[in-house]
């Protein structure tokens, strides 16, 4: 008999998926920081245990945020259909200054580069993720969405902030 690998046999199992919409018991958060932020992440990371509420486990949630942070400095390699860069701008003040809605699935094209295929181990997406901040802190020049076009800095680091709050909301301590 041959032994199936852990990956392999992760795959090959039916993934039942949370409704993260429909979730309860999610951490509120209001960020007005990259380093409320990033203290979030590493409070979450230092703790035992944490329960994922969510379909993520943290690392995989924390590589996704440092990876959309990169996104704002060294630009997207991915462009949103004409139809969501026409609207995206109609909707930007709403995203930037309220909560974002849980259960929104990226497409395809931007998921393949923001959001990890697989689980990530859990200190080197830290990492990854004070980098992106570090990065972030020391230069004002960001990219245009492909969203919603022309974003200043305060207006990215609001993205984020709304964003983080929506991810690590699903990680409850203890």
């Amino acid at each position: 008999m041959t032994a199936i690998s852990s990956r392999s046999a992760a795959h090959a199992a039916p993934c039942v998926q949370i409704k993260t919409a429909k979730v309860t018991g999610r951490r509120k958060l209001h960020f007005t920081s990259l380093g409320d932020m990033l203290a979030d992440a590493e409070m979450l990371c230092s703790m035992k245990p944490v329960h994922a509420l969510g379909n993520w486990q943290l690392g995989r949630a924390l590589e996704h945020l440092a990876r959309t942070i990169d996104m704002s400095l060294d630009g997207a390699r991915f462009k949103a259909p004409w139809y969501i860069r026409l609207l995206g701008p109609l909707f930007k003040k709403r995203l930037l200054s309220r909560p974002m809605s849980p259960g929104f699935r990226l497409p395809a094209n931007a998921a393949k580069f923001l959001i990890p295929e697989d689980e990530c181990e859990l200190h080197e997406a830290l990492r990854h993720l004070r980098t992106a901040v570090t990065r972030s802190l020391a230069t004002t020049h960001r990219h245009s969405s492909p969203v919603f076009g022309h974003l200043t800095s305060d207006e990215w680091n609001q993205l984020h902030f709304r964003h983080a709050e929506l991810h690590l909301s699903f990680f409850v301590p203890g």
